[in-house]
């Protein structure tokens, strides 16, 4: 799977961890500062909640495994323990890191702080998108969601990439020979997490749809920008009760009850 091209530096390494990728670059670039409240990297889920705009907001992202940063090769995330110390805006750069789990705080800090753009949403989940618009067709999918087996169903072919494929999903590195097959492309907002989401979206073939989904995924129109033609995210309305059970290890199917709704942008045509 492709990756940002700039070198990257291990964390403790002595190296940058911040590097250019230019889709987050664009998100960053349109967003207001914000007093941050709390930053919370639990087992599944990464959160951030922010004061902005006269708007109290959380945002969330997926948590990475960096189990093999337990010991010896210095911090998954620098600073921790002060985060809080920084403005909203600084810290949503980390989404610029070659640490997953800094890049997974710094996107939890942006989608704290995109504007509420409600006029833009519909109430559609990524799931029924995908199914109505594949139907017939073949479809990619990258990152496996608990809905595959009911998308096989409804779709002509799909295929799943993901880096720790189980049952019959493909590897990653099946992409460039994948992707360009596929008449839909769905791709995990976490390949904006780890940088790959450009690379992933240049193999489309011309005409392709791409919808980019999941709690992880910024609702933001900076994506069409870059090929994307529906957006499905999540906006969190109970701040509390969500990190409450963020806080405790709760997986999105526990979380979502809670105060999360899910909506959809489309691209203006």
């Amino acid at each position: 799977m492709h990756v940002a091209e700039a070198a990257r530096a291990a964390p403790g390494d002595g190296g940058t961890l911040e590097e250019s990728v230019g889709v987050v670059d664009d998100l960053i670039a349109g967003l207001p500062d914000g007093a941050l409240e709390d930053v919370l990297v639990a087992a599944f889920w990464t959160a951030v909640v922010a004061h902005s705009q006269g708007r109290r907001r959380c945002g969330l992202a997926s948590t990475p495994r960096e189990d093999d940063h337990h010991y010896g090769r210095g911090p998954a995330i620098r600073d921790a323990g002060t985060l809080t110390e920084r403005g909203a805006r600084d810290l949503a750069g980390l989404a610029r890191s070659a640490s997953p789990m800094e890049a997974a705080v710094g996107m939890a800090a942006i989608n704290s702080l995109l504007p509420l753009s409600e006029e833009w949403w519909e109430p559609l989940n990524a799931e029924e998108i995908i199914a109505t618009q594949g139907a017939g067709k073949r479809v990619a999918l990258v990152g496996h969601f608990p809905f595959v087996p009911r998308l096989k169903e409804r779709v002509g072919a799909l295929w799943v990439l993901e880096q720790h494929p189980r049952e019959e999903d493909l590897p990653v590195s099946a992409a460039p020979e994948v992707i360009p097959q596929a008449d839909v492309l769905a791709l995990s907002g976490t390949t904006l997490i780890n940088h790959t989401f450009e690379g992933l979206v240049a193999l489309r073939r011309p005409g392709a749809l791409v919808v980019v989904l999941g709690p992880s995924t910024p609702l933001s129109p900076v994506l069409f920008a870059y090929g994307v033609d529906v957006i499905s995210g999540a906006v969190v309305e109970n701040v509390d009760a969500v990190v409450r059970v963020v806080r405790q290890g709760g997986n999105f199917l526990q979380v979502r009850p809670h105060g999360v709704r899910l909506v959809t942008m489309r691209r203006k045509r």
